[in-house]
C-alpha cells in the first residue's frame, strides 16, 4: 500500500494501544458511526458540496475500513491488506468482461451496459452456487431479497430487488431488462409525478399517512419486499 495508507493504519494502531476510548470500539458499537458516516458522505454528494468537504467524508468513511479491520487484525483475523486483497479479487471475478480470471484485460469489452449487467449477474450466481450456503444465509434475507444486505433502507431494497427481478425476467426472455415492468398493476393516479421532486413529495405524502394510521412505513415496505417472489 502507498506511504500515505501505511501512516494511517500505524495511527490507528497506535490509537487502539493507547487511546482507551478507541480501544474500547468493537464492531458493534461502531456500526453506529458507519451508519452516520456513509449518510453524511451521500449527502455531501447531493448537496454538492465543496471538494474538500467530500475528500473529509470519504476519509471518515475510510476510517471505518480500517478500523474494522485493526480490530479483526487483533484477533489473528485479517487487517486491511487481507481486505483489499479480497476486494481485488472480488473485482475481477464479477467483472470477467473486462478481465481474465488471471486479471489480465480481455481482448476486448462489451458494447452495451445491458450485456455488462448481464455478465456481472452471472458471475454472482456462479460465486454463490461455488460458496457454502451457510455462511452467507446468516447475513441475507430469503425469497426476492436474498443475497442483498438485510439493513439496506427500505427504499434502496425494494429498488435494488426490483431491478434484480427485472433482470432475471429478461434473461429468462431472452430481451433487454424493463424498468419498472409490474407497475401497470397499481392505480394509474400513484404514477403521475413529472420528476424525482414530485416523487418525493408522493413517498413523503405515503409516509405522512402511513404514520396517521399508526403504521410503520419502513417496515412496511420492508414485509412487501421480503415477500417478492425468489
Amino acid at each position: 500500500m502507498s506511504v500515505a495508507v501505511d501512516r494511517l493504519v500505524e495511527v490507528v494502531h497506535l490509537l487502539r494501544e493507547h487511546c482507551l476510548w478507541t480501544a474500547a470500539l468493537t464492531h458493534a458499537s461502531l456500526v453506529e458511526y458507519l451508519v452516520e458516516e456513509a449518510y453524511e458522505l451521500v449527502e455531501a454528494i447531493e448537496d454538492g458540496k465543496p471538494e474538500g468537504e467530500l475528500q473529509g467524508e470519504l476519509a471518515d468513511v475510510l476510517l471505518q475500513v480500517v478500523l474494522h479491520s485493526e480490530i479483526a487484525s487483533e484477533r489473528g483475523a485479517f487487517g486491511l491488506d487481507a481486505v483489499a486483497e479480497a476486494l481485488t479479487a472480488k473485482m475481477i471475478r464479477r467483472n470477467r468482461h473486462v478481465f481474465t480470471a488471471d486479471g489480465g484485460l480481455q481482448p476486448s469489452f462489451p458494447a452495451t451496459v445491458e450485456e455488462i449487467i448481464a455478465s456481472w449477474d452471472a458471475a454472482k450466481r456462479e460465486e454463490k452456487a461455488a460458496l457454502a450456503a451457510a455462511a452467507e444465509q446468516d447475513a441475507v434475507f430469503a425469497g426476492g431479497v436474498e443475497g442483498l444486505p438485510r439493513h439496506l433502507p427500505a427504499l434502496a431494497l425494494a429498488d435494488k430487488a426490483l431491478g434484480r427481478a427485472e433482470r432475471r425476467r429478461a434473461l429468462d426472455a431472452g430481451e433487454p431488462a424493463a424498468p419498472g415492468e409490474g407497475l401497470e398493476s397499481a392505480p394509474a393516479a400513484v404514477w403521475e409525478f413529472a420528476g424525482e421532486d414530485e416523487l418525493g413529495e408522493l413517498l413523503l405524502d405515503v409516509v405522512r399517512a402511513a404514520r396517521g394510521r399508526g403504521l410503520d412505513a419502513e417496515r412496511a415496505l420492508r414485509g412487501a419486499v421480503r415477500r417478492l417472489p425468489a
